[in-house]
């Protein structure tokens, strides 16, 4: 017997995890793919974090954690927002969780009811949609094209606001573009947010550290919005950290509660061993991150440089982040062999099977007629793939 609720099968899959593991199954077989599906760096987390754990193990940190996370890591997390920031939340507004994912989903789950509409810049990450299906809401999608370097104006931005918006997901540095909105750029949606008081503004930060730009500005720093933003944030990507699965929430303390009622029903308090590492990160040294930064600034000038000629690509400079995402739709119509492309999602399968490189369609990130790369990954590696790419692109006709 099976009995699937509707809210389950109303789900889409995770299209960047399906095609790493459509990967991983070729490679299973003998193939030899490039993996640049995935969005993890490639990097060790660094020693002094992982010796922060194995003290934790040893000083038997092994029980139960509050929901809301420890209060030391919390007032790192605070401590942090304040100095790198200029954002003043108190360890009280803070909710830990296990990964930035599950953060975002707890605020779409606290704030959204049937119906509310929740406006999604575009491309965007896979899950945002996803997730306010699953609260039954709504999502209002503004695009932005390759033009635009993938940022929505002013003018976008007010006209998808309707009297049933309830929320406003903003990602900078984004993924899947890599793009960075400057401070000037930020401001300017500030003015239209502000004539809005009862919205609510979700910012996705994750990638605040990989930024090529020299300057990073979150949304909670603008004092017109700063007690209705909530800040998303994890040690994911900047501490190399994907599998200690460490994220957090900075919120306005009603909804800080709010989130930290619903995780204690579903999770309860992330693990105690990846919270005491977590704070390691963010209380210790920082050169690792700088040093992961520079790294991913030159692999981004790296392929950059060699996907800028591929015959029939668009491509930008992103500007954080560590994604490439070209625009590839002079390639629809073509033909190889029993494979036709017809579209974006075409396209990454041909690439796959017939290039031996792993991407992933654009329509995944609801922008299609382009396709994402990731380059958290070697030099040569990235050559190789882009080698294989081109190689492949090249049979089409």
């Amino acid at each position: 017997m099976q009995q699937i609720s509707n809210r389950v099968q109303a789900l889409a899959p995770s299209q960047t995890l399906a095609m790493s593991q459509k990967s991983q199954e070729l490679k299973a077989q003998g193939v030899d793919v490039i993996n640049l599906s995935v969005g993890e760096p490639d990097f060790n987390t660094p020693a002094h974090i992982k010796d922060a754990a194995k003290k934790a193990i040893d000083e038997n940190f092994s029980f139960y954690t509050p929901v809301p996370g420890y209060m030391s890591l919390r007032k790192a997390i605070s401590e942090k927002l304040k100095k790198e920031n200029g954002i003043d939340f108190a360890p009280e507004q803070i909710v830990v969780s296990n990964g930035a994912k599950q953060s975002l989903c707890n605020v779409i789950l606290a704030v959204i009811n049937p119906g509310d509409e929740v406006v999604i810049p575009t491309p965007a990450w896979v899950s945002y949609v996803e997730m306010v299906n699953l609260a039954e809401g709504k999502s209002v999608l503004v695009p932005a094209t390759i033009e635009q370097n993938f940022k929505i104006t002013p003018e976008q931005l007010r006209a998808a606001i309707t009297e049933r918006t309830k929320l406003i997901f903003f990602n900078s540095p984004s993924n899947p573009t890599g793009s960075v909105y400057s401070k000037e750029e930020l401001q300017a949606l500030v003015d239209v947010l502000a004539d809005y008081p009862d919205i609510l503004v979700l910012s996705d930060e994750i990638y605040e550290h990989i930024n090529f730009t020299g300057e990073f500005t979150s949304l909670a720093s603008f004092p017109e919005i700063a007690d209705r933003v909530c800040v998303v944030n994890g040690v994911s990507k900047a501490y190399a950290m994907t599998g200690w699965r460490i994220g957090y929430l900075a919120a306005p303390l009603w909804l800080a509660r709010a989130t930290n009622k619903l995780q204690s029903q579903y999770t309860s308090g992330a693990s105690s061993i990846a919270q005491k590492a977590a704070e390691a990160a963010y209380t210790g040294s920082q050169e690792c991150v700088e040093e992961m930064r520079k790294a991913f600034e030159r692999r981004r000038d790296l392929i950059v440089g060699l996907a800028s000629a591929i015959p029939g690509w668009k491509v930008n400079v992103p500007e954080g982040a560590f994604y490439l995402f070209p625009e590839v739709s002079s390639y629809f119509g073509k033909r190889y062999g029993d494979y036709v492309i017809n579209n974006d999602a075409d396209l990454a399968m041909y690439l796959l099977e017939v290039g031996h490189v792993a991407t992933v369609a654009g329509s995944a990130f609801c922008c299609p007629g382009y396709i994402r790369l990731s380059y958290a990954t070697a030099d040569d590696t990235i050559r190789e793939a882009i080698r294989r790419i081109e190689e492949a692109l090249a049979k089409l006709v």
